[in-house]
Formats: structure tokens, sequence, C-alpha cells
């Protein structure tokens, strides 16, 4: 497999990355809480116990904060460790120079 050079690391295009692997680490955390919010509902329908809906959730307030604020945390980090590993460390390059 044949993958270009990786540029060198500017300001702009950190910014860029972290920016990305952030709102991808929000856009995983909405699935996530479709997915919990799903199985809640599914349980409390097994059940038959009554649900009470925070504003068009059945997840309570502090929980749904929690899972964003979880994904938008986690997407951050994934990012620098990502930059690090590509644009610092140059992991690509020294893959493809062992082929």
């Amino acid at each position: 497999m044949h993958f270009n050079r990786v540029g060198k690391p500017t300001k702009i295009k950190k910014i860029v990355y972290l920016f990305a692997s952030t709102v991808l680490g929000l856009l995983l955390s909405i699935n996530i809480h479709a997915i919990i919010e799903i199985n809640y509902l599914n349980k409390f329908l097994q059940k038959s116990l009554p649900v009470t809906f925070y504003g068009g959730c059945a997840l309570p307030p502090y929980a749904q904060i929690l899972i964003y604020l979880g994904g938008l945390i986690g997407g951050f980090f994934l990012g620098l460790y990502w930059w690090r590993l590509i644009y610092i460390e140059r992991y690509l390059d020294k893959k493809s120079a062992k082929l």
C-alpha cells in the first residue's frame, strides 16, 4: 500500500485536526446515547414501569451531559494521540520504510 508523505505539522493543521476529532467524538457520543436510551426504554417496557421524560429524552439530564462531555473530551484526547503519532512521531513514514 502506498501512502503519501505527511506534510509538516503546522498550527492550523493541528487546530483543524483536533476540531475534527472532537466533532467525531461528539457524533459517536450521540450514537452511544441513542443505544443506551433504546436499551433503557426496552427494560422499562418489559417491566411495564412508567417512564419519565426529560424534554423528549428518557435519560436523566446528568447522564445526557456526561455522555456528551465524554464524547467531546474523548474525541479531543484521541485527536491529540493521533496527532502525536502521525505528525510528530511519523508512524506512517516508519511503517512504510519497513515495507
